[in-house]
């Protein structure tokens, strides 16, 4: 069992998305989150070409106290969609810079969300299925916020003549590993 915030992060979004868009997403389709990796954007199934869908990457914050329990990183995501439909990519935006950029209050109903997710019996949360299904260390959130970078911008696929709608975003997190659902506020923040 690994710690991974953006997987919680991502589950948290899937769930928040399905709720906000039950035209596009549902839990037989819920929202793409992708890791960086070397991939073609075009490759994607396409049943799911409809659907605005996210690439994600983590990045490790320089820890600037001598306290290492509390954890600072950054979810870089890039948002796309295809031409057809730009305005559903940039409601899907707004709908996640109102969930998440809310400070404590976000990280409240994000810990809220991972409380309930947590498996009381093992106090891991389990996602996936078959093969892919993986168990993860709850964690608690401190603090969340959203950063935009380069508010919309097109972006052609190489050998390709299908054309997206992308938009950049940060998220920044503070938090801390649960002590396998004891929730201990450490104070050096």
């Amino acid at each position: 069992m690994i710690t991974s915030p953006p997987v919680l992060i991502n589950n948290y979004l899937s769930d928040k998305l399905i709720e906000a868009f039950p035209n596009m997403y549902s839990a037989n389709k819920p929202p793409l989150f992708l890791p960086t990796t070397p991939s073609n954007i075009n490759a994607i199934d396409n049943s799911n070409a409809d659907q605005v869908f996210a690439v994600y990457d983590r990045m490790f914050r320089l820890r600037r106290s001598p306290f290492p329990h509390c954890k600072k990183e950054q979810l870089l995501y890039y948002f796309y969609k295809l031409n057809e439909d730009p305005e559903e990519l940039f409601e899907v935006i707004q709908v996640v810079y109102d969930i998440m950029d809310r400070g404590d209050e976000s990280a409240q109903d994000l810990n809220r969300w991972v409380q309930d997710n947590t498996d009381q019996s093992t106090k891991l949360l389990t996602f996936g299925s078959g093969r892919y299904q993986k168990q993860f260390k709850p964690v608690f959130f401190y603090e969340t916020k959203i950063f935009q970078l380069e508010e919309s911008r097109d972006i052609e696929a190489f050998g390709s003549t299908s054309s997206f709608v992308a938009s950049k975003m940060i998220i920044n997190y503070d938090y801390h590993v649960q002590d396998y659902g004891n929730v201990v506020r450490y104070q050096n923040i």
